[in-house]
């Protein structure tokens, strides 16, 4: 029997409205833009797959943009032709013809695992060795800016049991302001639901020894990535001196990054993002260092659409601890999405789909609307 190439790849920029206004310290985020991919094999069987970045370059070195043009350029070249089913001799394929650009590589790999499982007739996570939970806590990112409506929108939330762990975004004012902004919060919340922050890397050390320790004050559950990603040495001065958990997020893109702040035990949690580590595979191969070193974890998100977040979802499952939980929230913060059927978030909580491959399919009709025509 012939081997199943890789005949076509096909990559579609989509812009699509959110909800409401998105604060983070670095930008405010009204669309969000995804890459959708479509990877076409000679059996007849077509796996998707999706990358989107937090508002494009503000975030981080890769734009959807620039995703598009280096799968068109160089990541899809390289693999045309190539047997669909060695996942592995793929990926080697794509580190040979760019460095880096983990979320393009993301999306090539997420049609990959796609077409596998569908091939198989199977759905994703038993790809990956098997799910050992079928749903996924999911917080909530109360990114107003304004505590009165923060506040109300949480109480809205929880009396549907939709969440009970709010993630405020903060950086974009003083250490002061913020504070208490997150202070009156999680006062009005108490004991019903977790308080985390991200900071989003805006703090300097000394701002950030001043807003840590009001934050413990506070009851603050968790504290994600207070310092820039380079400072490892300050976020170790920051987990030995204060009792709240700090979580590394930016600074942990990988498995050699997560062997290096375990080195130096600079972190307690890491948060783990499949744009960011390049993939399913790295992602779980930087989840076992982790999980080696006893650190714990949380399934991050880059605020992806339905295929990217279920993606996700698959191998996130299948992590022996997820002490955190996970954000992948993604699909409910915008207006609409670009599949047949949306991820069902209840009972705070999302569960994983039991179709073959990802479980969710294209709406060609939507894909066309609010694809990007220039």
């Amino acid at each position: 029997m012939s081997k199943p190439t890789i005949q076509q790849v096909e990559t579609v920029l989509v812009d699509l409205p959110t909800i409401r206004a998105h604060q983070l310290a670095m930008t405010t985020m009204n669309v969000q833009t995804l890459v959708i991919v479509r990877l076409r094999c000679a059996d007849g069987i077509e796996g998707i797959g999706e990358a989107t970045t937090i508002g494009g370059l503000t975030y981080g070195e890769e734009s959807p943009e620039g995703i598009k043009l280096a799968i068109d350029t160089y990541l899809a070249p390289a693999l045309l032709g190539q047997d669909a089913q060695n996942i592995n001799a793929a990926l080697g394929r794509m580190e040979k013809v760019a460095r880096g650009n983990t979320f393009a590589k993301c999306a090539l790999e997420n049609a990959l695992w796609d077409a596998q499982a569908k091939r198989l007739n199977m759905p994703l996570h038993q790809l990956l060795g098997g799910a050992v939970r079928d749903r996924l806590e999911v917080l909530w990112t109360l990114a107003s800016g304004d505590t009165s409506k923060d506040i109300a929108e949480a109480e809205q939330l929880l009396a549907e049991r939709r969440h009970h762990t709010f993630k405020l975004k903060i950086g974009r004012r003083s250490v002061q302001q913020d504070v208490a902004h997150v202070a009156a919060i999680k006062h009005a919340l108490g004991d019903r639901a977790r308080v985390t922050v991200d900071v989003n890397q805006a703090w300097s050390e000394s701002q950030a020894h001043v807003g840590v320790a009001a934050l413990q004050d506070a009851g603050i559950d968790l504290i994600e990535q207070p310092l820039p990603r380079a400072n490892k040495i300050g976020l170790r001065r920051l987990s030995e001196r204060f009792n709240v958990p700090i979580m590394a997020d930016e600074a942990v893109r990988g498995p050699d990054d997560a062997a290096e702040l375990l080195r130096l035990g600079a972190a307690r949690v890491f948060a783990l993002k499949t744009m960011k580590t390049g993939g399913l595979v790295n992602l779980l191969r930087t989840a076992a260092v982790a999980d080696a070193g006893g650190v714990a974890l949380y399934a991050g998100t880059m605020l992806e659409g339905s295929i990217a977040t279920m993606a996700a979802a698959h191998a996130f499952a299948t992590l022996p601890q997820l002490e955190w939980g996970s954000e992948l929230f993604g699909p409910m913060l915008l207006k609409d999405d670009i599949v047949t059927e949306r991820p069902v978030y209840e009972e705070f909580s999302i569960g994983l789909p039991t179709a073959p491959g990802i479980g969710v399919q294209i709406d060609e009709d939507k894909l066309k609307f609010y694809q990007r025509k220039n």
